[in-house]
């Protein structure tokens, strides 16, 4: 029915380009407000990003974010490997990396068996690191407290 689309349309819309436009009305476009808010939300509030720790370490580097085998060439030596989580096909990333920052895991998932196997710090679990941090951001990952801040 035409009408209640323009009716839906007028009360909230959301457009999101990538190669084509979409249009989203009502309910699909409360949840991308929803998402779009949230994440605005995270990235202004976590001036410091807290985790579990899983190895102990202090290190300053650039932070890369890999969640995908494409993300891999990224990775430089010495980079901070952000991650939503490790698996083993990014592990010639890790081998790469000075410290290890992943979303999700306890302490024996992959990221924390790697990082002690590699004798990196590791902080697991921040929820948030992936949503704060961009590539390029200058962090220092302090494994000894379960910290992650941006230095600029």
């Amino acid at each position: 029915m035409p009408g209640k689309t323009i009716s839906e349309r007028n009360k909230l819309y959301a457009v999101i380009f990538t190669n084509k436009f979409d249009l989203y009305i009502g309910e699909r476009a409360r949840r991308i407000e929803e998402r779009e808010i949230a994440e605005k939300e995270v990235k202004r509030r976590y001036w410091v990003i807290k985790g579990i720790t899983a190895n102990r370490g202090h290190v300053k580097g650039t932070a890369r974010i890999v969640n995908t085998n494409n993300d891999m060439k990224k990775m430089k030596k010495g980079d901070i490997f952000v991650s939503t989580m490790t698996t083993p096909r990014l592990y010639s990333a890790v081998a790469k990396a000075s410290a290890i920052v992943t979303d999700e895991g306890g302490i024996t998932c992959h990221a924390a068996i790697i990082s002690r196997e590699l004798g990196i710090p590791c902080i697991i679990g921040t929820k948030h690191a992936t949503k704060v941090l961009k590539d390029g951001d200058y962090v220092e990952v302090d494994a000894d407290k379960g910290t992650v801040r941006k230095i600029r």
